[in-house]
């Protein structure tokens, strides 16, 4: 009778093991947290040189791109601009063909390294979240009248 609890034992060990080195390697590098702008500014001096992911608001205005080379210089910002207080910028340099939804005031997430010139990004380390289509443009009547 012992033999087969120290049988069932060795598999749930075995088993467990398994499943958590699996979990291990998976989430090792996958599981980031991004920072915000004001976040990053604040703690320059301990991120600088360390890999990051930000999150912020393109300013309007400051994209600047060289088409021959594919590099891209703008700015992010912590909050969006219509939320009045938009918080600390920074310079962003990035080289390689940015997302659809690349524009000014675009929420984005940005992989890279902080430098001392600014956020230096990975290749394909911009990530444009896309508008939400179900934010209200305008007040619409929810109820047709009567007779349409």
């Amino acid at each position: 009778m012992t033999h087969r609890y120290i049988k069932i034992g060795v598999t749930a060990v075995v088993l467990a093991s398994a499943f958590g080195f699996m979990m291990w390697t998976t989430l090792r590098d996958g599981a980031e947290y991004f920072k915000h702008v004001d976040e990053v500014v604040a703690q320059r001096a301990s991120l600088e040189g360390k890999k990051v992911q930000l999150h912020g608001y393109v300013i309007p205005g400051s994209i600047l791109n060289n088409p021959n080379t594919l590099e891209w210089r703008f700015k992010v910002q912590n909050n969006p601009i219509r939320a009045g207080e938009p918080g600390q910028a920074m310079n962003v340099t990035f080289k390689g063909v940015p997302p659809d939804t690349f524009k000014g005031e675009a929420e984005v997430v940005l992989r890279g390294q902080l430098t001392p010139e600014g956020f230096h990004t990975e290749p394909n380390g911009v990530v444009a979240k896309c508008p939400s289509k179900y934010e209200a443009a305008s007040k619409l009547p929810t109820s047709a009248p009567a007779g349409l």
